[in-house]
């Protein structure tokens, strides 16, 4: 495996793991992850294709700017990254925020891409304009993220309980997020302005996403679209994942994935590189 980075336009570095040769595919990860969290999943892709695991700006090993966290600024990071390494056409595979990036990929920028694979969320403006109380206990970190300031100043010198808590609460078999893991996404997110740009993440979510997606309604994903999510641990974000991804794609395939929670690269990764090697055929 080898890792670097790319400068994206507005001078961000973006750093990547890349492995393998043939095709082109793109991992990003989720909150509260990095491009770590492919581990399990990349050599077996990487016997097919040639395969890039961002981190997210703001995440891991890449620069925290002070903004730019809307998803079609993101999502621009990456085609960047894509150009710099001249891969293009891509499959791209995103997980929670990753795959809301990827979404937003997938409107913004149809020709770089081949295929579609969605991991464990629903859209976001479909999520938001749909909550109830259950929802909203599910995903309180959806708004307690939301409040400037405070969450940085609780969270400061206490991000390994509050990372232990996610991993814990959101998964089917916790131990699947080994200590290795959890101790390299400490390191990170230890870093000075790492849970703020996470915040950030998610304040953009509920508020230039929101404007971007509510924009788009009617402008559906052409690529085909693979769902996948996990069939325990939290309440999946729609109770017809296939059906509200059906509203928003052209051409759309998935299922639930048991004994899985959030982390379904971590918890199952045999049943996520099947899927994927299967649905890329």
């Amino acid at each position: 495996m080898i890792r670097h980075v790319v400068r994206v336009s507005d001078g961000v570095r973006i750093h990547y793991r890349q492995m393998g040769r043939g095709p082109a595919m793109v991992l990003l990860h989720g909150f509260p992850q990095t491009g770590h969290m492919w581990r399990k999943v990349m050599p077996a892709l990487a016997e097919r294709f040639t395969v890039v695991a961002p981190d997210l700006r703001g995440y891991g090993d890449s620069d925290r700017p002070a903004s730019g966290y809307d998803k079609r600024r993101m999502a621009v990071d990456i085609a960047e990254v894509i150009q710099a390494l001249g891969i293009a056409p891509i499959v791209l595979v995103g997980h929670d925020r990753g795959a809301r990036v990827a979404h937003r990929f997938a409107l913004d920028h149809p020709t770089m891409l081949t295929r579609l694979v969605l991991l464990d969320i629903a859209p976001t403006y479909d999520v938001f304009e749909r909550m109830d109380q259950h929802g909203a206990r599910e995903r309180w970190h959806w708004f307690f993220h939301q409040v400037h300031d405070l969450p940085e100043a609780l969270v400061a010198g206490h991000e390994e309980i509050y990372l232990r808590y996610c991993f814990r609460a959101w998964s089917f078999n916790p131990v699947a997020v080994e200590e290795e893991a959890v101790q390299e996404y400490l390191r990170c997110f230890r870093q000075p302005g790492a849970m703020r740009a996470a915040f950030d993440d998610y304040r953009a979510g509920a508020t230039i996403d929101l404007e971007h997606d509510g924009a788009d309604r009617g402008k559906k994903v052409r690529a085909p679209t693979l769902v996948l999510w996990g069939e325990t641990g939290r309440m999946p974000q729609s109770a017809d994942m296939l059906g509200v991804w059906r509203a928003r794609c052209e051409e759309v395939e998935g299922h639930a994935i048991a004994d899985c929670g959030h982390f379904l690269p971590e918890e199952q990764p045999a049943a996520v590189i099947d899927a994927i090697l299967k649905f890329v055929r």
